[in-house]
């Protein structure tokens, strides 16, 4: 079976931003392989201009959170490290049916959201080690958090366009429909160790 792969552009984000990032990327990508009956329901995210949809599966979102927060654990053990989560799709056949009902997953899809958290520092003393007063140049720290967060919001908009883009091009690995299911079965999966 022939496995698809999209590496999405890689995202600086700050500790406090991995959440809603990785919801709205997660559930975007879940959504565009939904099938059959989905309640969407539109979700607009608190720090940035953006509106995504959601499945309306509670399991699913369950599960995505469950995922964030291992994530999000990681990611404080392992600090300003670049990082990925991968969003796996695969239909399941039974491999040698027979007594112990084996199976096997046949994955057909991965995504991989890539990740650079970032700790980003906070406004200085203002003295050099001459204890002179500095003089800050250029912008403030609060000017600099607002272009910041511009700029990751222009990139999180490429990466939803890159979704899109790569669910309406590439189809023809999707396996049949063949159980009355909302959703492929799907897996994600975190760092397990230093990337």
């Amino acid at each position: 079976m022939n496995c698809e792969v999209c590496q999405l552009k890689e995202l600086e984000v700050e500790h406090f931003e991995i959440r809603e990032v990785l919801r709205c990327i997660l559930h975007t990508i879940v959504f565009h392989r939904a099938l059959g009956l989905v309640r969407p329901k539109d979700i607009d995210l608190e720090l940035f201009e953006i509106t995504y949809v959601q499945c309306g599966d509670v399991e699913l979102e369950k599960k995505i959170e469950e995922k964030i927060d291992q994530f999000i654990s990681w990611v404080e053990k392992h600090p300003n490290k670049k990082s990925q989560i991968c969003l796996s799709f695969y239909e399941t056949k039974n491999k040698h049916p027979s007594w112990f009902n084996k199976t096997e997953r046949l994955f057909w899809e991965h995504w991989y959201v890539n990740l650079h958290v970032t700790q980003h520092t906070k406004a200085h003393s203002g003295k050099s080690h001459h204890s002179k007063p500095m003089v800050v140049l250029g912008e403030t720290v609060s000017e600099e958090r607002g272009v910041r967060k511009e700029a990751l919001e222009a990139s999180l908009h490429e990466v939803l366009f890159q979704i899109i883009k790569f669910v309406n091009e590439k189809k023809d690995h999707v396996p049949p429909i063949n159980e009355d299911i909302i959703c492929f079965p799907c897996e994600i999966t975190i760092p397990r160790k230093f990337l």
